[in-house]
């Protein structure tokens, strides 16, 4: 199944202030943190790690 990152994103930002109560700074600089290195030199990267 192919999820959009954009969803994976919001998701995972909407549950992890539901459980845990982060800070609202926190869960931003994670998100956009996260987008940013999808971006970058290190995507192929982490995108052979997650699906192997």
């Amino acid at each position: 199944m192919d999820v959009p990152l954009w969803l994976a994103l919001i998701v995972v930002g909407v549950l992890g202030i539901k459980l845990i109560r982060p800070p609202w700074w926190l869960v931003a600089v994670i998100l956009l943190g996260g987008f940013l290195l999808a971006d970058s030199v290190l995507a192929p990267v982490i995108d052979t790690a997650i699906t192997k």
